[in-house]
């Protein structure tokens, strides 16, 4: 019983030491991965059907 105790000690401890993004950061880095995601769908959007039309040309 006594480790469980000290696990959550140095648990909460150790997230006294971290650094926590600001709102703000949080906010562009979100931007930044939805916009990036978005971007990626449509080249791979791009990349299946001209590959599908290059098949259906072949066959």
């Amino acid at each position: 019983m006594k480790k469980i105790f000290q696990f959550f000690a140095e648990s909460y401890a150790e997230l006294k030491k971290v650094v926590w993004p600001s709102r703000e950061e949080v906010a562009t880095s979100t931007k930044v991965v939805i916009v990036s995601t978005v971007i990626f769908a449509l080249v791979l959007g791009v990349v299946d059907f001209l590959l599908l039309a290059g098949i259906d040309l072949i066959f």
